[in-house]
This record gives C-alpha cells, sequence and structure tokens, in this order.
C-alpha cells in the first residue's frame, strides 16, 4: 500500500516482474487489459541502465544478432552446444539452465535454399514478403519453406525482405529496447522499399511472437509513424492470411491436437488456423492450455525452469500425455515446440507443415486415381497420422 520511492531501480518491483511470462494475456484477457509484458520490458530498460545485464541476456536476447553467424557453421555450432560436456559448458556460459536443451541449428538455412524475389515483371500474381524469423530461418527452415511453397499453391509469388534483420523480439525480455527500436526502424524502411517497388504488400509471418512485434511493439515504438501504422495494418500470420484470401487446403485424414501460442491468441487469435483445419477435413482440439510455460527465453533460465516445467504441468503436458500417438501436436510457437519437446517429448507441427502435408496427400491422390478422393493415412513429420 505504500509508493515505490525508488521507481526504475526498484529491488521489489524486479522481484515482482521476475516471474511474469510476459505471454499478453493479460493484455486481451484482464478487464482493464493492464499490458503487463510492455511494463516489464520498460521497466528492464530503465533497471538495466544501472545493473549489469544477466549473461543470458546476451546470448538469448541477443539471439538475433548471433545467430547468423552461428547458422553460417552450423556443424561447429551444433558440435558444441549439442556434444555431451561441450553443451554443459556451453550453457554454462550462456546462462542456460542445464536442465534444458539447446536448439539445434539446421545444416541448410532457409535463405540459403531459396532464391530471394521474383522478377518485378514475372508474373502478373499478387505479390507478399513473407517474413522468415530467425527461429524459422536458423533453427527450423522446414516451417519456412512449407508456408513458401503453400503461399505458391495459393496463387501468390513469394518474396522475402531484401535484407535479413530480426525483428527484435527476445530483446523486450531483457529490457533492450534501443536496440529493438532501431531494429524497428530498419525494417520500416526495408518494407517501405518494398511497397515503393511492388505496391502495398502484406506482410506475413509464421512465429507469433515476432509478428506480435509489427502489431503491438512497432505501434509503441513508433506511434506517429505513418509506415508503422501502415505495416500494422497489414501484418498477418499465415493461417489468418489464407483464410482471409480463401484458400481451401487439400483434405487430410488426420487427428489434430492444438496448442495456441499466447501472442497469438492474445493479439491474432485462432479462427484462421481453426478455418483451414476446418476445411482440410481433420478432427481437431484446441487446448484452454493457457502459456506453455517456456515463455521465450523464460523456461531456459536456470532460475526459472521449476516454474517453467510447473506451468506444462497444470493443463498441457497431462493432455498431450492422454493423446495417442496418432494425434499430431499441432502448433506455432518456436519456444512452445520446444518446451513440448523437452517437457513430454512430442514432435510439433506449424500450421504451415500440415497444410503442405495435405497438398502432398492430395497430389498424390489425384495422381494415382485421376479424380479427387479422400486421402489415405500418412505420415506427418514421423508421426503417424
Amino acid at each position: 500500500g505504500e509508493v515505490v520511492t525508488d521507481a526504475w531501480q526498484s529491488e521489489s518491483v524486479k522481484e515482482a516482474l521476475d516471474t511474469c511470462l510476459s505471454c499478453k494475456g493479460c493484455r486481451s484477457d484482464c478487464p482493464t487489459h493492464t499490458d503487463m509484458a510492455s511494463y516489464k520490458a520498460e521497466f528492464l530498460s530503465h533497471y538495466y541502465e544501472q545493473h549489469t545485464r544477466p549473461r543470458q541476456a546476451m546470448s538469448m536476447g541477443r539471439i538475433g544478432d548471433w545467430a547468423p553467424l552461428a547458422g553460417r557453421f552450423p556443424r561447429i555450432s551444433n558440435f558444441f552446444t549439442q556434444t555431451p560436456g561441450l553443451s554443459r559448458l556451453s550453457k554454462a556460459i550462456a546462462g542456460v539452465a542445464q536442465q534444458r536443451d539447446l536448439p539445434k541449428f539446421a545444416l541448410r538455412r532457409h535463405g540459403k535454399a531459396t532464391k530471394n524475389n521474383v522478377p518485378l515483371d514475372a508474373t502478373t500474381r499478387p505479390k507478399v514478403l513473407l517474413w522468415v524469423d530467425t527461429f524459422c530461418e536458423y533453427f527450423h527452415p522446414e516451417v519456412a519453406t512449407a508456408a513458401s511453397d503453400v503461399l505458391g499453391i495459393a496463387g501468390f509469388d513469394v518474396m522475402l525482405p531484401s535484407q535479413k534483420i530480426c525483428c527484435g523480439r527476445p530483446l523486450y525480455d531483457f529490457g533492450y529496447l534501443d536496440a529493438a527500436k532501431a531494429k524497428l526502424g530498419k525494417i520500416l524502411d526495408i518494407y517501405e522499399q518494398h511497397c515503393a517497388d511492388n505496391g502495398p504488400m502484406s506482410l506475413v509471418g509464421l512465429e507469433p511472437g515476432c509478428m506480435s512485434v509489427f502489431k503491438d511493439e512497432l505501434l509503441k515504438q513508433f506511434p506517429d509513424d505513418p509506415r508503422a501504422k501502415a505495416l500494422a495494418g497489414n501484418t498477418w500470420l499465415l493461417g489468418d492470411f489464407l483464410d482471409h484470401h480463401g484458400y481451401v487446403p487439400d483434405k487430410l485424414d488426420v487427428d489434430v491436437l492444438v496448442h495456441v501460442h499466447c501472442h497469438q491468441k492474445s493479439l491474432f487469435g485462432v479462427k484462421g488456423d481453426q478455418a483451414l483445419l476446418q476445411k482440410m477435413g481433420a478432427r481437431w482440439k484446441t487446448l484452454d492450455s493457457g502459456c506453455c510455460g517456456m515463455a521465450g527465453s523464460f523456461g531456459f533460465n536456470p532460475e526459472h525452469v521449476e516454474i517453467s516445467m510447473q506451468v506444462g504441468e497444470d493443463s498441457l503436458f497431462p493432455a498431450l500425455r492422454q493423446a495417442s500417438v496418432e494425434t499430431v501436436v499441432l502448433t506455432n510457437g518456436f519456444s512452445c515446440r520446444e518446451q513440448i519437446r523437452q517437457g513430454v517429448g512430442r514432435e510439433v507441427v506449424h500450421i504451415a507443415e500440415l497444410l503442405w502435408r495435405a497438398h502432398q496427400t492430395g497430389s498424390q491422390t489425384r495422381a494415382v486415381t485421376g479424380h479427387e478422393a479422400h486421402p489415405e493415412r500418412v505420415e506427418v513429420k514421423g508421426i503417424p497420422a
């Protein structure tokens, strides 16, 4: 009931905010719509003006800065992060909990395997700008590849940003607001140039945490910039974009258990993904599971591992353990994927991968039968479906 006298340097406020997941659930669920995630980022920005940031701030907060370098030499990077003994040392240096597995770098990143842009006069099909975030680019490029292919099937020419740059999402967890704003400023310049060359373009993304930056933080960092408002108003998650444009996926006989990333639930909703699953003919159920518990870098913090796992055990983990091995687990969040894999040993698919699998199955069926038919059961990401 007393006024906080030491303001931005308050240790009691720092302690109170320490276990905030920055899930943005309060932004949509709380009757007052109090945005604690933004408050926490603002507080940490001021707090660390007089305090040293933890080691994890450099390893996970700055992942968008060093992942491009490590991703150029994935075998060497994985040697240090995946080899027993060396992995323990790497986690100790990075300030990551020993109980956690470090994500494995993909041997071939999406940008290296993809020709960047279609010629401007190559086709009259509408063009979209695909935002391939740091996590899809360097850890799960198969998600970006599936998304690019599905967008092509849906009738769009896919372009990639002319420069590879991180949206800055991980920076907010450690109060790097100035660095985050600098990245967003460059992104606005890049987006403006793309629109000048090609006309107004939709930005379609895959990682809810990253895409939420363009819906939320961007407008707070640049409240008076018309470019920010234009970009925020034309930012889509893949499922929403495809459903909005009437895409009808091929049929897929599969049971799907859906866990929704917190930022997707708070800022985008789930109607687009659900509509596509319905059109696909999948038997799906969305879990009322709240946050997975990983929450970006939160669950990798040595002091938060126990809490992180308790959050997962609240409802998500039990529901996944009860699900049959044939059931496909779907989530669009990188951190959710890691929490589920490390918590219960289940592999996870992104909506882009499921849509691509549906198309492949439909194509195989058409090639064999010469007409549309209900596909046989297929295997999705190694999980019998």
